[in-house]
Formats: structure tokens, C-alpha cells, sequence
């Protein structure tokens, strides 16, 4: 509708995932080699170079919106010639039905019984004797699985046996999963070690910096024949990298309105004021809650008073500043059932230290000292957990001690208040490559980092200016838990939920043998009553960050934020 307008051929900013608009961030460059270097690797392998890297898993995450999918189209067009792809879009299939679906894209025809449909045994031994063909005839074959945070524990065990599908000199098959951060979580579970150690590349997906989410914008309009100058004035492009936080798909979302209220109204361009409206009608009309660009950067970051705007894109909520309520921390009830109590053994963690009273230093000079590989920061962290600091991969390692990694973006530096757990920031300095502190203390004013196995305590607003909102930390998952509680679910883990937010409410948890609680729609809105309160999206249905803020509010023995200074 605005398109002639703007003198624009196309609409620069539709959702589908055209591969011609894909704005090649340093990020995105990254993801596309790593997915590019497995291919490679497979087909180095078929053809007899000593590559050593065919076979195997490669693993591409990012959050809603930021672009995998994208990246996936434009993976497609460059696989090379004598490579057999098949492509899973939508995982959520039994062992057989996923079977069933690579067969039918890799087009194999399955043998079996006429009078019998065909098992996974007949899927197997037609996929294995395809491999081994398309091997024979120096051809590759890999199999890439989008959306694969929504795979089943038995189905992601299928994938790793297939991968020992192999002759002897090398693995026949290369899979490539693609999903949410999820997927990672899911994949540093005890009981997926094996596929978890078939990983051969993995990489994370952020959303895009302010500078890049201007260049993203112009890279959009150029494809789409716009020549000249740009449609959106500077504060307005400040304002839409504050409402979107820098991913695509909600930058496309909010400059498509944008363009289409301007020319609505006649203007041949974009200014804040146009933005804010279309914020309201894409986000909702809480968007204008987030911090005008008048608003330092750090303010913004520090505040804590936006984004509600778009909670199902990027599952960011208002968080408050108030600590939880004492009196909920002291309710006394009878002990719960024991199948609520029994936890896994492990080592006590042990306390952050103490805040010295330390005179304020400046942050940018404390860069140079702090990681790049942020393994390094886990395994500073993995000490406060009384985990083991592998050299290699401290995710493993603590997954070995029923312990996982998790790792969050967009948050502020209320939602790390209230969370109140030590862990892992991602800090960036213009086009610098990203660093890694570990945050052990908050105060009003000040956040005090160790840095190099020394405390620092920096001024907020100074780190506000570096952190985009990039956590990571280690939690430790309810025994039983594997990441989905279906409606109706019971056992151990809906009994601990239960227990928990009865010793929240200050009320009894009923005991019973006969009747043991499950997830029904009463419990659900107790989990939704306590996600409001905690400032999370109030979806019913505990994830990591649920149980988290379920173990910092009643005191579970874990490792805590030093939140004032003696």
C-alpha cells in the first residue's frame, strides 16, 4: 500500500523468510559458516578429504524472531552439488511419522510387508541403504530439522542412532537442528549426553546492536529498489531499536506500520511520533511505556519500566524492583508429601563472598581482562556452584550433577534483582567482539563484578552503557523435570509445583496418596497468579525462569546476588 510512495517495488518488510533480505550481521555470518561448515564437512568427507568433521550434529539457536529460519532458506541455496537434503519443518511427530517424513524427502521407497504398514525397522534399513548408495557415488546427505526445541526426548534418540549409520571410514549421515534456546537446555540434560557430545558446531543467534538494526532497516528498504534518502529520522530509528531490542522479525513488524501510518497521513517520513503509534497498534498500546529516546541507553536497560510491548514475540514483561514479600518467606506448613521433598544429592553450593566496601572503579578498563569464550565465565561461576570446572565444556559437566546451564536475553537489571542469582553477562562495546563478567552483587547504585577471580564494583548506569540484556546462570532443574508438563500431567514434579506455591500462599499442601495433584486448569492459574507476580509471561506452564524465581523466593540453599553493601 505505501510501497509507491516511498518509491519502494516490493514490501521491504513482510515476515516471510526471502533469503534475498537477509542482512548479513557479523552474527548472522557466523551462524551461516557454522551451518556451512557442517555441510562441508559431510561432503569433504564423502569425496575423501580428511575433514574428520562428517557426521554428527550441528546446532544453530536464537531467540523468536531473530532469524534462524532465514538463515536456513539461505543455507538451502548454498548447499553444494552432490548433497541430498531433506528438511523437517514441523518436528512434532512420533519416531515413526519423522522416519517416515525423511523418507519421503530424501525420496526413498520403503519395502514392507502389503499387508502391514511399514515399521521403523523398514525406515531404517531403506534409509541405511540410501546412505550407503549415495556414499558409493561420492554424494553426501544431510537432514536439517527447523524448530527442533519442539522434538521429544524419544525422538532426539532416534536422531542420535541415526548418526550411527556410518561404513568404516566415516558417519553417512550429518543432521542439522535448528530452534529456540531451549533446544540447548534440553540438550544438556543427563539422559542426551551421547547427542549432546555428537555436537560438532554449535552456535547462538543474538539480535541485532543499534548500529546494525539501522543498517538492517536500510539493507531492507535498498532490496526493495528505495533509493535516496532514508524514510526514518534518526530519533526514530533510536526509538525503534528501544521497541524491538534489535531482533528482525519485531523490526519488521513495527517499520512496516510505521511506513503505513506515514503514508496514511501524507508525511514522506518517519519521525518518533509515528513509531510510537504504530508501536501501540503492533505491540499493543502499553508500548509507550518504554523510555522515550531522550532516555540514556543505561536508563533504559536499568529502569525496568518497559517492554510489555509484544510479550509473545519477545516474552519481555514489566519487572518491579520490590524484593518478595518476607512474610511469604517465613509461612509456616506442614512438611509436603515426599515425593515433593526428595531432592538429588549434591554439594551444598557456596555463597558468593561478601561485598567489601571497595571504592568504585571504571568498567571499560576491566574489559581487556574479561573472557571471550564464554566457557571460561561458566567455569568461574561453576566455583559458587561446587561444580566441577571442565576444560572443555562446564555445561556437560554440571549436567553430570543434575545442574544446567541457561541462558536469557532481554532482561533488565530488576528482573536480575529479583532472580538474585550470580551469573554471566554479556558485554559489548560498540563493534567490539562481546566479553563475559560475573555479576556477584547488586545494589541500587552499583553491581560489583569479578572479574580475573577479583571483585569490582561499577556504577549501573556505566554498565547499562555495555549490557544489552544477555544473562546466563546454572539452575537446578526439579528431580524429574524434562522441560514439558503436559495438561493433566502428575507425579513428583507437579507435586513439588503444587507444594511450593501452597508455602508461597501460606497455606497447607494437601496430602493425599489416593489423589496426588496434577497440572489442571486450577493449578495453572496458580502458576499464572505467581508468573504476574514475578513479572514473567503468564502462560501457565513452568519453565526455567518459573522455577527459578519459585527457588529464590522460598530460600532454596543456592548461590545468591550479594544485594547490599556492609
Amino acid at each position: 500500500m505505501y510501497s509507491q510512495h516511498f518509491g519502494l517495488t516490493q514490501d521491504p518488510f513482510s515476515i516471510a523468510p526471502d533469503p534475498r533480505y537477509l542482512f548479513m550481521s557479523e552474527r548472522h555470518r557466523e551462524a551461516l559458516a557454522h551451518l556451512l561448515f557442517g555441510v562441508a564437512g559431510a561432503a569433504g568427507a564423502s569425496g575423501g578429504a580428511a575433514s574428520g568433521t562428517g557426521g554428527g550434529f550441528v546446532l544453530l539457536t536464537g531467540d523468536i524472531g531473530t532469524g534462524k529460519t532465514t538463515i536456513c532458506r539461505c543455507f538451502l541455496e548454498q548447499i553444494p552439488v552432490g548433497c541430498h537434503v531433506a528438511y523437517i519443518f514441523n518436528p512434532k511427530l512420533t519416531v515413526t511419522e519423522l522416519l517416515q517424513s525423511i523418507c519421503e524427502e530424501f525420496h526413498i521407497a520403503v519395502a514392507h510387508a502389503a499387508s502391514n504398514p511399514p515399521t521403523v525397522k523398514d525406515y531404517i534399513d531403506a534409509l541405511n541403504t540410501f546412505l550407503l548408495q549415495s556414499h558409493a557415488a561420492g554424494q553426501s546427505s544431510v537432514l536439517i530439522i527447523d524448530e527442533a526445541q519442539n522434538l521429544s526426548p524419544d525422538v532426539l534418540e532416534q536422531l542420535r542412532l541415526l548418526t550411527n549409520l556410518e561404513t568404516n571410514e566415516r558417519k553417512l549421515l550429518q543432521i542439522v537442528l535448528i530452534g529456540q534456546p531451549e533446544l540447548r537446555t534440553m540438550l544438556a540434560r543427563p539422559e542426551l549426553e551421547q547427542l549432546a557430545q555428537r555436537v560438532i558446531a554449535r552456535f547462538h543467534l543474538d539480535a541485532l546492536s543499534e548500529p546494525e538494526t539501522t543498517q538492517y532497516i536500510q539493507y531492507r528498504l535498498a532490496v526493495a529498489g528505495h533509493t535516496g534518502a532514508l524514510p526514518f529520522d534518526r530519533p526514530s530509528l533510536r526509538r525503534i531499536y528501544r521497541l524491538t531490542r534489535g531482533v528482525p522479525r519485531r523490526i519488521n513488524l513495527l517499520c512496516g506500520r510505521a511506513l503505513l501510518g506515514a503514508w496514511a497521513t501524507g508525511r514522506q517520513g518517519v519521525d518518533r511520533a509515528v513509531v510510537d503509534k504504530a508501536a501501540a497498534e503492533v505491540f499493543g498500546p502499553d508500548a509507550a511505556t518504554v523510555p522515550s529516546a531522550r532516555v540514556s541507553a543505561s536508563a533504559y536497560a536499568l529502569g525496568g519500566l518497559g517492554v510489555l510491548a509484544g510479550a509473545a514475540l519477545a516474552g519481555a514483561l514489566v519487572w518491579t524492583t520490590q524484593q518478595p514479600n518476607p512474610s511469604l518467606r517465613a509461612a509456616a506448613v506442614p512438611a509436603p508429601h515426599t515425593a515433593v521433598t526428595s531432592t538429588i544429592p549434591a554439594a551444598s553450593p557456596t555463597p558468593i563472598a561478601p561485598m567489601a566496601q571497595v571504592p568504585l572503579v571504571e568498567i571499560e578498563p576491566l574489559l581487556a581482562q574479561m573472557p571471550r569464550d564464554i566457557n571460561a565465565a561458566w567455569r568461574e561461576l561453576a566455583s559458587a556452584w561446587k561444580l566441577p570446572a571442565s576444560d572443555d565444556y562446564p555445561c556437560q559437566a554440571a549436567a553430570a550433577q543434575q545442574v544446567q546451564c541457561y541462558r536469557a536475553s532481554q532482561l533488565t537489571v530488576p528482573q536480575l534483582r529479583r532472580l538474585g542469582r550470580p551469573g554471566i553477562l554479556t558485554l559489548q562495546a560498540g563493534k567490539e567482539p562481546p566479553v563475559y563478567a560475573l555479576l556477584t552483587g547488586l545494589t541500587e547504585q552499583t553491581a560489583t563484578l569479578q572479574v580475573a577471580a577479583s571483585q569490582h564494583t561499577v556504577r549501573l548506569v556505566a554498565l547499562g552503557r555495555l549490557w544489552h540484556g544477555d544473562f546466563a546462570t546454572y539452575w537446578r532443574a526439579p528431580p524429574g523435570y524434562t522441560g514439558r508438563l503436559p495438561d493433566g500431567s502428575s507425579g513428583p514434579v507437579v507435586a513439588r509445583l503444587a507444594a511450593q506455591l501452597s508455602r508461597l500462599d501460606g497455606v497447607p499442601t494437601p496430602v493425599s496418596e489416593s489423589s496426588p495433584p496434577s497440572l489442571d486448569a486450577t493449578l495453572r492459574q496458580r502458576v499464572r497468579a505467581f508468573q504476574r507476580a514475578q513479572g514473567l509471561n503468564p502462560d501457565g506452564r513452568p519453565g526455567p525462569m518459573t522455577w527459578m524465581q519459585l527457588d529464590s523466593a522460598i530460600d532454596n540453599d543456592q548461590p545468591r546476588l550479594q544485594t547490599n553493601v556492609p
